[in-house]
Parts: structure tokens; sequence; C-alpha cells
């Protein structure tokens, strides 16, 4: 579970929340009912969701519950279980030729994973095997670009659709003004106008900015988890000590997981 995120938008509305109630002790929750508006609520949301909906294909837009648990869960591989299986390969490989590995293939979860393996397995060129792997990285790269990028232009239209909502208060708030005793709505009118520009923060700052940062550091991890396996397969394929493959796999991580990592000698990952 993404925990820094959960605990991140829990605190930043416990925190905004006692700021419309006043900020401090003792607090006035009652006059929270002053930031709610209904008009407010469709120009600023309906707009924003109607021109993410238009500006990107509908399938992705539909994938908006599946980007989010992505999202919050934690990554099913870690680099270190996948160092640990491809050093297991290497032991296989070394003893056994690349033919025994098209069982361990078979046990593999990770689609990415089994083909790899299977790709050795068949005796494919070397070049051909990397460009293979890369070239699928890189598509993956970009499907996942182009799904934060739908939440990016949420981020950017949501406050221009606040300012829109600003326009709408102020024009009716103009339009009602009684020229000789004043205007009987001119609080109101004034409520909606800077209430849509609060919404569309909101929604910019605190729900699609956020959701676009995860998704491109979930991209990152996958990448770099994919990135081990293309290296780690091509070393095995080229009959490289498996002692050695671990210390050039390590390179791919953070120092203190090398120092956690590096005094094993193979096993305990998944296979």
């Amino acid at each position: 579970m993404n925990i820094g995120y959960i605990i991140g938008l829990v605190l930043a509305i416990i925190v905004f929340v006692l700021g419309m109630a006043g900020g401090f002790p003792p607090y006035n929750f009652g006059q929270l009912g002053n930031f709610v508006d209904g008009a407010s609520v469709m120009i600023v949301i309906g707009c924003s969701i109607g021109i993410v909906m238009a500006s990107f294909p509908l399938k992705t837009f539909l994938g908006m519950p599946k980007h989010f648990a992505i999202m919050l869960k934690n990554p099913k591989m870690k680099p270190e279980n996948i160092i640990n299986s491809l050093v297991d390969l290497a032991q296989i490989a070394r003893k056994d030729g690349l033919l025994a590995l098209e069982e361990k293939a078979n046990e593999q979860e990770d689609p990415f994973f089994k083909q790899a393996i299977m790709l050795i397995v068949d005796a494919n060129d070397p070049d051909r095997v990397r460009a293979t792997l890369e070239n699928d990285i890189e598509c993956m790269s970009d499907r996942h670009n182009s799904t934060a990028a739908m939440y990016d232009k949420a981020s950017a239209v949501s406050p221009a659709f606040g300012m829109v909502g600003t326009l709408v208060g102020l024009i009716n708030m103009l339009q009602n003004m009684d020229p000789t005793s004043g205007s009987s709505t001119i609080g109101k009118d004034m409520g909606v106008a800077l209430i849509t520009t609060l919404y569309g923060c909101i929604l910019a700052h605190m729900i699609f900015g956020p959701v676009a940062n995860n998704l491109r550091i979930r991209d990152s991890e996958e990448v770099l988890n994919k990135m081990i396996i293309v290296e780690g397969i091509t070393c095995i394929q080229a009959g490289e000590n498996p002692k050695m493959l671990r210390e050039k796999l390590l390179t791919f991580v953070a120092q203190k997981q090398r120092e956690k990592m590096g005094d094993g000698s193979g096993g305990g990952g998944e296979g």
C-alpha cells in the first residue's frame, strides 16, 4: 500500500478543513457550509471531466479506477527478488544449459520475465534479444506516460475552469446589481466567483497532480525492474559467472540495498 500518498492526502484534507473552520481552536465547523456551492461543483468538476474525456481515448479515461489501484498498491516485483531470481537462473544455465531454463520460464508470473527467458531458451541472437526487450520497455513507458498525461491535463484545466466559474459569478453579480439600492444577491454571486477558483485549485493540487506524479514513479520502478531483467538475461545468455552477474546487477539498486544483498551468494528469490 502506498502509505505516503494516503497519509499526505489525509493530512492535507484535515489541515484544509481546519483552516476553513477558523484555523485555530475554537473551531467553527458550522461555517464549512459557506464553502459548498452546487453551481461551482458543476462548472469546475463537470467541465474538467468533460474536457479530459474529450482530450483522450475513452478507454484511457475509463481506466481511472485501475490507475488509482496501481498507484495505491506497492509493486509486485522488487529489484532484490529479481536479482536473486536471475542469479539462480545463471547457476542453472551454467550447470544444465539454457534449455533447462524453460521450466523456470513457465513458473514466472510476470509475462515480461517469462518472455525474456524464452527468448534465450529459443537461441535467439543476443542483439535481437536485447532489442526486443528494450522495445517492449519503451512502448510500455510510452503507454504509462500517456496515462499520466491525462492527469496532467486534468490538473491544468481544473484551475482554468475555476477561473471560468469566477467570471460567471462576477458576470451574474454585475448583471444583478441594482443601480439605486445595490444588489441583494451580490454576496451570493461573489461567493460563487471565489469558490469555483478554490475548487479548481483543490482538484489540481490535491487530487490530479499527486496522481500523475505517483503514476510516473510507478513507471520508473517498473522500468528499473525490467532493465535489470534485460541486463541479467543477456548476461546469462553470454554465460557470465553468477557471482559476477550479481555484482553487476547490484549496480541498479541503492547503496544500502547493495550492502544488504551483497553478502548473499544467490538464491532466495522468486523463481
